[in-house]
């Protein structure tokens, strides 16, 4: 899972750097791909069937703009100064899967908007640092949930985290928040556990909906939302994640 997941760092790593005005949904798409099948990986994402309607994802990765939460298929869209961009990326390598996404500001974004990103990013710092051996996940869920809600932002109730394995979506579900249906599925974290955390955060209300294109997921109100993820390992200390890649440093 290691391997998988840094070929998924590797791929934010260089999308972020690519997401400036001009740059097409589909160009993030298109370079994803390159270094995906240059590291010897598989594109999880590509042709997976809708649970709906089984139609088939016809992108390589989610790229989801501005009020576009999940999902979104990257095609000719072209990047604007102040969007934000959500950058969903899976990849398959020798049977093991990575899953993990960023929110990237496109040039400079309204202070609000900027702050809904660092709220985000630091929701899954917490489940980074908090998650450990001997705890149920809603003690963590609640911190992550309180994060934001104390920040004035909502969280997405109807898209949660997920086991993560030898298959892309494996048992538990790992939401963001703590809740009824939540505490009857809560589950005790255990040492070597593999999960993919990710919260998804609105500007405005919780509430989301699915685009006419039976794929792209909007918030209900068409305020911003941003989206982060990372696949963890649990160790008997902390929460590893598998999709941080580090530059390899350069000789002289």
């Amino acid at each position: 899972m290691w391997a998988a997941g840094q070929i998924v760092g590797e791929v934010l790593v260089r999308l972020q750097r690519m997401a400036e005005p001009g740059v097409t949904t589909g160009d993030l798409d298109a370079e994803a791909l390159r270094i995906i099948r240059e590291r010897g990986g598989r594109a999880l994402f590509h042709g997976q069937p809708h649970p709906k309607s089984g139609n088939a994802y016809p992108g390589n990765i989610c790229v989801s703009v501005n009020e576009e939460l999940v999902h979104g298929i990257p095609g000719p869209r072209r990047l604007a100064e102040g969007d934000i961009v959500s950058v969903d990326v899976g990849v398959e390598k020798d049977g093991w899967c990575g899953d993990a996404a960023r929110t990237f500001a496109v040039g400079r974004v309204p202070k609000r908007v900027q702050r809904l990103v660092e709220v985000t990013e630091e929701a899954l710092a917490i489940a980074r640092r908090e998650a450990k051996p001997g705890l149920f996940w809603s003690a963590v869920a609640g911190q992550m949930e309180d994060c934001v809600t104390g920040a004035g932002f909502s969280v997405v109730q109807e898209y949660v985290g997920h086991g993560i394995g030898r298959r892309m979506w494996e048992e538990p579900r790992v939401p963001n928040f703590v809740g009824r249906s939540m505490m009857r599925d809560d589950f005790l974290l255990v040492e070597n556990m593999t999960m993919a955390v990710e919260p998804m955060v609105n500007l405005g209300r919780r509430h989301v909906r699915e685009t006419d294109d039976g794929w792209t997921v909007v918030t209900a109100d068409g305020r911003p939302c941003a989206h982060f993820e990372d696949t963890f390992v649990v160790r008997r200390d902390g929460c590893e994640p598998l999709t941080r890649w580090t530059e390899p440093e350069t000789e002289g």
